[in-house]
């Protein structure tokens, strides 16, 4: 893959996608993305049915018929179709297509493995080329990988943040092709025992999977300290499509966690889901569709959470306190908890709210303070040049426009006349 530097897209109904050299029209974009997304989501629903038909055949380890499994092709799938969201809306840039190919890797990976279980564990002999399906889903779930690498390295302009990230941009190709070969070398090896499932394999095939670990690892943290680095340089629209995608990796990240301590059906799905808002919000900001509602998003969101965590503190202690100290009986407590906990709510959320609106959201919160300290002026002002005056300031405080200009009644008859109260520009 070969990197450029920042070109715009080609006018004319076709599009140069990316530094490829490929240029493709807008039609054709549309119909490639739908043929390859519908193809990816009929290979993840065919192997699904595999894996129900395998649910009772296969042991414990090759079972795949799990509320995590299935919760995991709901991500499978939901990375199809935002690949085909975005190259087809905007085939210019990489990540659509990016998503694409891992969208049709999972596919290829998840039914190739499921017809191999059912062909050689299964029902054996029952379908033809069961150690060929084997052996390509042994190596090709390591695409998908290499895509999200990719897709963190490029995101959100589908480039490299700079030329001076070239390197990064080929170790993490150079990575990924060479781990590639190792895993064909390595499923080969396994052609005649394809599900292999010891932990620790020796010999080569595990001085191959110990090498490929170490530099997929290396790999994803490059591409997500290009992505910092980029955040930490980016202003403007840009460092509002980077925070669409640093707020659903944040939720990403908690939800991972949990799992490491909790490891529960409710949790894996929730994982799945926190995926799914992820590449929702990426394919929010490479679309930027309501891109500049992400700080009332992330303020609101931090509200409640704090919100909901404070008042299950009131109502825990509220109940121990009333049951264990003043020993009430547990319905009145409850009942009594409950009301206060209710009672609570709106001046606490509005407290919360202000306090977060400060730090995460600080042009909604200094606009409200400009419209409630006019409002308060308001109140004691009868000269009107003084209220088209002051009303000219906070707007322009507020909403920053090019010009504000009002329309005023010259006298009784009705007339009006425009009056400029003041001009300025953005910046």
């Amino acid at each position: 893959m070969r990197f450029v530097g920042e070109l715009q897209p080609a006018p004319g109904p076709s599009v140069l996608i990316g530094g490829w050299g490929i240029r493709i029209g807008a039609r054709t974009a549309r119909w490639v993305s739908g043929w390859v997304t519908a193809g990816s989501v009929a290979l993840i629903g065919a192997g699904l049915v595999l894996a129900y038909l395998d649910r009772h055949q296969v042991p414990a380890n090759l079972a795949s018929w799990t509320v995590s499994n299935i919760s995991l092709q709901v991500v499978n799938v939901a990375a199809a179709v935002i690949g085909f969201v975005l190259a087809s809306r905007r085939p210019e840039n990489r990540l659509g297509w990016l998503f694409l190919v891992a969208g049709l890797a999972v596919g290829v990976s998840g039914f190739s493995n499921q017809y191999a279980a059912y062909a050689l564990v299964a029902r054996p002999g029952s379908l033809p080329a069961g150690r060929a399906f084997a052996w390509l889903a042994n190596w090709t779930w390591l695409i998908p990988v290499a895509m999200l690498s990719l897709l963190f390295l490029l995101f959100p302009t589908g480039y490299l943040p700079s030329r001076r990230w070239r390197p990064a941009g080929w170790f993490v190709n150079g990575v990924f092709a060479l781990a590639t070969v190792w895993m064909l070398i390595g499923a080969t090896r396994l052609w005649a025992h394809p599900f292999y499932t010891s932990s620790s394999p020796a010999g080569l095939l595990g001085l191959l999977y110990r090498m490929t670990a170490v530099l997929i690892s290396t790999a994803l943290l490059v591409a997500v300290a290009a992505l910092m680095v980029r955040f930490a340089r980016s202003t403007g629209e840009e460092r509002l499509q980077l925070k669409w995608c640093a707020a659903a990796a944040l939720v990403v990240i908690v939800v991972f966690i949990a799992t490491i301590w909790v490891n529960s059906a409710v949790v894996n799905v929730l994982q799945s889901l926190a995926f799914v808002g992820l590449w929702t919000a990426i394919a929010v900001a490479v679309l930027k569709y309501r891109l500049y509602d992400i700080d009332r998003i992330i303020s609101r969101t931090l509200a409640y959470a704090i919100v909901t965590g404070l008042l299950v503190g009131v109502y825990a202690g509220l109940v121990l306190l009333a049951t264990q100290v003043f020993r009430f009986h547990s319905t009145v407590a409850v009942a009594a908890s409950t009301l206060a906990a209710a009672a609570l709510f709106n001046p606490l959320r509005r407290r919360v709210q202000q306090v977060v609106d400060r730090r995460f959201n600080r042009a909604r919160y200094d606009t409200d303070q400009i419209v409630a300290g006019f409002a308060a002026r308001l109140k004691d002002t009868v000269d009107l040049d003084s209220v088209r005056d002051d009303l000219a300031v906070v707007v322009h405080q507020a909403l920053e426009p090019a010009h504000v200009s009002v329309w005023i009644t010259a006298d009784d008859t009705g007339l009006w006349r425009p009056g400029d109260l003041a001009h300025g520009r953005l910046g």
